[in-house]
């Protein structure tokens, strides 16, 4: 059983990064305190902190978004104007890096006028809190979410996302092309930008580089306009690691499993992802190979594993315990 993985730590991003996020730019607008936009934020959950208004500031998180909705600004309105404004400065003073007000009502004078001495953004958000929450939580997981990029070739084959890593030039580029014409779906080639959502990692290819392969000796491809629109695919899960190896002819196939009996993972922004090593020579039907191993993984997930059935039918015969045969 692999070890548990830690993750990562989150990204780091901008008040402007997250106002600009196509799902929020809707709804959210900036009204005050467009100064402080390049502040940052570094957590993708909201705080709602009304006991702030109330002069208690312990437990605020300046680095998270502030949320204001009906009842903050119903007590708000409860204030004489000096208090309230004492009570917006001693918040809004500890350099948050926005307050979102829900509702689509215009904020108290008092809130544009400090959140302009203080340069915190003031956003202003038609739905009601519940619906601008969740609109919030959605675009800082998508943004705030780990990731890397790695070299390879991302393919979907019957579900699976397929990533094909390995030394430069060994074939993944050509491997994907011979499984798209089987069926299988390009997602991304040369680079692969990968995202934690969650307990699942998402790959993707930069926008520049979307729908193109390239194949050495036919140069730069583009498989949208050659297979069609289902040949494609924007995302997918990252499912399987295939590495492409060559076979030395020193070591013969020593370090490539023989058997299967045990599943080997790698950790992929924390976490474990199967793995699968597979010798490259001339005359090898890689097709075939990538399209069994897809085959083979899915029959693993629906809790039938091939190669750990013949042990034990093997350990039965001989009479001895069977290595690897729990499940």
């Amino acid at each position: 059983m692999p070890e548990r993985e830690s993750v990562p730590p989150a990204a780091l991003i901008s008040t402007r990064v997250l106002v600009a996020d196509p799902e929020l730019a809707a709804i959210v607008e900036v009204v005050s305190g467009e100064r402080g936009l390049d502040r940052t934020i570094d957590h993708p959950r909201i705080q709602k902190s009304g006991l702030a208004l109330a002069g208690h500031l312990v437990g605020v998180v300046a680095s998270r978004v502030q949320i204001l909705g009906e009842t903050e600004i119903s007590y708000l309105e409860t204030l004489e104007p000096a208090l309230r404004i004492a009570r917006l400065r001693g918040f809004f003073g500890l350099g948050l890096a926005c307050v979102v007000v829900t509702r689509g009502v215009s904020p108290l004078a008092e809130l544009e006028a400090v959140a302009r001495e203080t340069d915190v953004p003031l956003l202003v958000a038609t739905p009601r809190s519940s619906t601008t929450i969740a609109a919030l939580h959605g675009a800082l997981d998508r943004l705030l979410a780990p990731r890397e990029s790695t070299h390879g070739v991302m393919i979907e084959v019957h579900g699976l996302g397929l990533l094909l890593v390995g030394p430069s030039g060994i074939g993944k580029s050509e491997s994907a092309l011979v499984m798209i014409e089987r069926g299988a779906r390009l997602v991304a080639d040369d680079r692969v930008d990968l995202v934690r959502m969650g307990h699942r990692v998402l790959g993707a290819a930069p926008a520049l580089l979307r729908h193109h392969l390239e194949i050495r000796g036919l140069g730069i491809l583009n498989i949208r306009d050659l297979f069609g629109a289902t040949a494609v695919q924007d995302e997918a899960n990252l499912d399987v690691i295939i590495e492409l190896c060559h076979l030395d002819d020193e070591r013969s196939d020593e370090g490539f499993d023989r058997l299967g009996l045990d599943d080997a993972t790698r950790s992929v922004l924390g976490v474990p992802v199967p793995i699968l090593r597979v010798p490259v020579y001339p005359g090898r039907d890689m097709g075939v190979l990538l399209e069994v191993a897809t085959r083979n993984q899915l029959l693993k997930r629906a809790g039938h594993h091939s190669a750990r059935d013949f042990a034990e039918q093997l350990a039965r015969g001989l009479g001895v315990p069977a290595r690897g045969a729990s499940r």
